[in-house]
């Protein structure tokens, strides 16, 4: 009942830095959250959705399991304490961060983008929820300035990945003008009514001051590849995926 799913190394980091994107395919969950659901909150038998977090926490090998209740906001927990991996999180964030070796943040997501960052010293990580609504709050940057002022550091000493999620091709938003506004036009193609989500998060993370050499992607498509990635638009009833980074 192995979970699968994509490890990511950060240059320079990969003895300290650990990052692992989940798929769908592996674990414990029959239709429609088959298998590698790990969300209790979306009407899962609780006994797969616990083996999946202890299969993913066997491979991985990190020791505490720390995630929030996301609600598409832009609240960051700070070094929060480590967290009950048998349950969901009850704080409300879309951001964490830990300096602590062996604390996993995780980001559950199906469809929204998973952002993880990492100081390139090895200092700190952090993870971010950044659906469509948190493009439009500019979660990217509102965490970036919390970290760097929390940890003392500057923008340019951070590295970010950006995981699969939901592609330009299949981002179409009918009511992109209540939405988003003006201020995002340069990434909705009109005739389409798509927007660029991807685009959009590479470059507020830039606009924070990350160095775009600093910026990584794994370009896959939540919704165009349902065999692989949990979607809601494509199915309303849908699981989880776990999106963690920490330290070694």
């Amino acid at each position: 009942m192995d979970v699968t799913g994509i490890p990511f190394a950060f240059p320079g980091l990969a003895d300290r830095v650990g990052c692992f994107f989940q798929t769908r395919e592996g674990g414990a969950s029959m239709d429609p959250f088959d298998a590698g659901n790990i969300s209790f909150t979306v009407g899962d038998d609780p006994a797969a959705v616990r083996a999946n977090r202890m299969a993913l926490q066997k491979r991985l090998g990190f020791t505490h399991w720390v995630e929030a209740k996301q609600v598409h906001g832009v609240d960051i927990l700070l070094d929060p304490p480590p967290g009950d991996i048998e349950a969901d999180g009850e704080a409300e964030a879309d951001g964490l961060t830990t300096a602590e070796p062996g604390r996993a943040l995780v980001i559950k997501t199906a469809d929204c983008q998973p952002v993880l960052i990492a100081h390139r010293g090895g200092a700190f990580v952090a993870a971010l929820h950044v659906g469509w609504r948190g493009n439009a709050q500019e979660l990217p940057l509102s965490a970036v300035a919390a970290l760097c002022d929390h940890y003392g550091v500057s923008p340019d000493s951070l590295a970010a990945v950006r995981g699969p999620s939901l592609g330009p091709s299949a981002s179409e938003f009918t009511n992109f003008d209540a939405e988003f506004g003006p201020a995002f036009e340069p990434y909705v193609d009109r005739n389409t009514m798509r927007v660029n989500l991807w685009k959009l998060t590479h470059d507020q993370l830039v606009t924070a001051g990350v160095p775009a050499d600093n910026i990584y992607a794994i370009d896959l498509c939540t919704f165009s590849l349902p065999r692989t990635f949990f979607s809601y638009r494509a199915a309303r009833t849908s699981g989880r995926h776990a999106n963690l980074i920490w330290l070694s």
